[in-house]
Formats: structure tokens, sequence, C-alpha cells
């Protein structure tokens, strides 16, 4: 069953490890690329190429790979303190992480979890507990927006609005209600990305009124639902989801695990539409990519809902590794780059020259929807097989460049550190590798 792999780094991984989100069989004729080291924006393979991490290894590095600021900052807390559980006890980085981050976002109680699938899953029970223990447990439902993706763990799968992640376990899925996207490329004839918005607003509206006294909470992903193709939308939604969800009593979840920490332009995407949330989740570029973290934030009254002398009124949720002393310190050492850096500005001009670079690909003749909010890129390929995402990927890796298109989508999220030469691989190679892909199509 193993792939005919010269590199027996790959060929062992074959042998023992089950990779995430992958059809195992594929790789009897794909391996996978075993990777040694990593430096700033670039994979460094055992064969000895290099690869641009122009999708910072699954939307989490922000600042590059070994960054020497979060390396130091790892390596005194690891001198320090490895781990120390958190019932009961606590430790600097996680007040200091705590309370920067609710300086960030004004929610000033900070929840610790692993990855983003548990973050969604605590801001979820969080929010249906809040209501039992405000003597409403009726009120134990969810409802997301079409194509919504917030995770794979059982919980998570009821608010993710994808068949292929959730068919095979419907039986163990309790389905949360889908209510219209505003994503923006569905906008009529005549129609603004605001005006899709508002669309989506009303019928978030019609649904809310009739469905609010079973309804804990709306979760949403602000701004871009990343995996669903990278769907963008008007911040004009979340003002007025905002609005209904305070009018009809249901909590607003803000799923910021993917855009948050600078990737569509502001520290948290939500903030663009100038609202303050009841939930917000945060994982992925929270340490800057070096090691797994999440958190949920709320609000004072949330808070106080589960501050009683009866322990079953209090939030029961625990992990092993909630609040681990050394990821809250690579999260503090990022927030510090961000004001090191002065990296929103910074992006701004990056993002300028990419979008420069890349415009030869935003004209190609087979370009549809071409779209950025601050360092994401997407391109709809028209007329491509089924397979178009697994063969650009290919092209692309042979071209030393990592991207891997969701469906017909192309998409970049690189790091924030790509100089004129990645940028220019990044563009060059991007546009070559769909040629080559096209081409190959034509062929078949």
């Amino acid at each position: 069953m193993r792939a005919a792999a010269t590199d027996t780094l790959a060929a062992r991984s074959l042998a023992h490890v089950w990779h995430p989100c992958t059809q195992m069989k594929r790789h009897e004729a794909q391996p996978p690329v075993a990777i040694a080291r990593a430096q700033g924006p670039w994979l460094y393979g055992s064969d000895g190429r290099r690869y641009l991490d122009a999708i910072s290894s699954w939307w989490v590095n922000l600042f590059g790979h070994g960054h020497p600021h979060i390396k130091a900052a790892l390596a005194d807390q690891l001198e320090r303190l490895d781990h120390v559980l958190l019932a009961g006890f606590t430790h600097a980085p996680v007040v200091e992480l705590s309370e920067r981050l609710g300086a960030l976002t004004g929610l000033g109680h900070a929840f610790y979890g692993s990855d983003g699938a548990a973050a969604t899953e605590i801001a979820l029970k969080m929010s249906a507990h809040y209501w039992r223990n405000q003597g409403r447990p009726g009120k134990s439902r969810f409802v997301g927006l079409a194509g919504g993706y917030h995770g794979e763990t059982v919980g998570a799968l009821a608010v993710t609005d994808m068949a292929l992640f959730r068919e095979a376990y419907a039986p163990l899925v309790r389905l949360a209600a889908t209510v219209p996207s505003p994503d923006a490329r569905g906008a009529e004839p005549g129609e603004s990305a605001r005006d899709v918005a508002r669309r989506a607003a009303a019928a978030l509206e019609a649904w809310l009124a009739e469905h609010h006294a079973e309804t804990a909470a709306l979760i949403v992903e602000p701004l871009v639902q990343c995996a669903c193709a990278m769907a963008m939308h008007d911040p004009e939604y979340l003002r007025l989801a905002r609005a209904l969800c305070t009018r009809y009593e249901v909590h607003l979840v803000v799923d910021e695990i993917a855009v948050g920490f600078g990737r569509t332009g502001s520290m948290f995407a939500h903030q663009q539409a100038g609202i303050r949330p009841d939930f917000i989740c945060l994982s992925k570029g929270l340490t800057g990519g070096t090691l797994a973290l999440s958190a949920v934030l709320t609000s004072d009254a949330v808070y106080a809902a589960f501050y009683d002398d009866e322990v079953a009124r209090g939030f029961l949720h625990s992990h092993s590794y909630t609040g681990n002393p050394l990821a809250c310190r690579a999260a503090l050492a990022t927030l510090e780059l961000f004001d090191q850096l002065d990296a929103l500005n910074t992006n701004r001009a990056l993002a300028a020259r990419i979008d420069a670079a890349c415009a030869p690909l935003t004209g190609h003749p087979r370009v549809r929807h071409a779209r950025r909010l601050g360092m994401i890129w997407a391109w709809d390929i028209a007329d491509t097989r089924p397979d178009f995402a697994r063969r650009y990927h290919q092209q692309a890796l042979a071209r030393g460049l990592l991207l891997r298109p969701i469906g017909n989508t192309l998409y970049a999220m690189p790091p924030y550190v790509l100089d004129d030469e990645a940028v220019h691989c990044l563009a060059s190679g991007a546009l070559a590798a769909l040629e080559a892909t096209l081409q190959e199509e034509a062929a078949a």
C-alpha cells in the first residue's frame, strides 16, 4: 500500500502516519513532501528543494517560520515553566495574554483550548449553558451561514455546513440551522456587495423572528468564509447581524480563527464593522504558527452568569493543556511583533506589491471574481475539471510554491514577511502553475 517514494521519510510516514484531510490512497501516486526545516516564508524539503509557504501552513504562520523573537521567548519560558494545570493554579503568560487580548477586543474573560474546533465547541457550550443558567434552557440551538466552516469535531460539525466533512457522521451530529451567506459573489445584476449583505441579513431577520426562542447563538466567520472558497462579504452584514442578535436575545459568536490577527487588514475582522460580539473564537495565528492554542473571549455579562456558589452553574469544561505557558508565551511574543513591526501598516504596503505582481493572474481570461481583503487573495477559475485543485497543487509544488486551491478557487494567504524574491515567486509561480494545469486539461 506504500507509495513508491525515493524519500524514506515520506515512505515511513505513509507506513505509520494517518495524514489529516486526506484520502490516503492518493499518496500511492503522490507521496507527501518531507520537510526538514523552515525559515521565514520558506519550507525546505529533505531533498534540498525549497517551497514558498504561500498558505502559511494552513493559515497559522504570521511572521515566518523560526522568527527569532518568538524563538527567544519560547527558550526563556522553557527555562522557567513548561506546563502546569490551570485548574486552581495560574502563571504569568496566561494572565498577561488574557489581559492583552481583553485590551485588544473589549472582551475581558478568556477561556483556553487547544485548537480552532475546540474554541468553537467552548463557545457553543458556553452560550447554551449561559441561557440555562438564566432559566431559559430552551435556548439551546444554533444558526450559522450557508457554507460555514467551524471545525470537524462532533460539536463543531453541527455548525459546519459542508456535506463532505459532515455526512459520514450525520448520526452523531445535532445539526444547526443555516441562513443564506452574504457572499458578494451572489450579487444579482445591479447589486453591490452591501446589497447582498442586506438581503442576507433580511433572511436572518426572518429566521430569528420565528426561531429566536430556541436559539442560543448565531456563529459567523466575519468578512471571509475561508473554507467556503474564500467567500467575502461586506461589513454591513455584521452590523445588521449584531443588531438583530441584540433585538432577539441571541448571542453573536464571531469565528476569527482564520481571519484574526491581521489577515483581513485589521487586527480582528469584526472590528471593520465597528461591533462587539458576545464571543470571539481565536486560534491559528494566535501563536504565530508555532504551538497549538485557542481562546474564547467573552463578556462580563456571560461570565457573571456562571459566577455562583453552585458548582453545576460553573463552566465545567477542560483540556489537559489549557493555557499552556509555552503556547501563551509564544502568543505574547507574536502580539509584540505586531507593535514592533507596525505589522498592519506594513501589510498594506506588502499587499499592494503583491497586487501589482499578481496583475497578470488577476487579468487571466479564465479568472472570475478576483478579490482581496487584507492579506487574503482569491481567484475563481472558470470551466475547470473536478480535480483542478489536486492537479494545480502538484504544478505549484513543481515550481517551488505551496498553494492548495479549494475546489476551483485558487487562493493565497502568505506570511507577512515576503521580500521581493518571494513576491515574484508567488505571482509568477501561481500564474505558471495555472497555465500548466489548463494546458494539461486541454490535452486530456
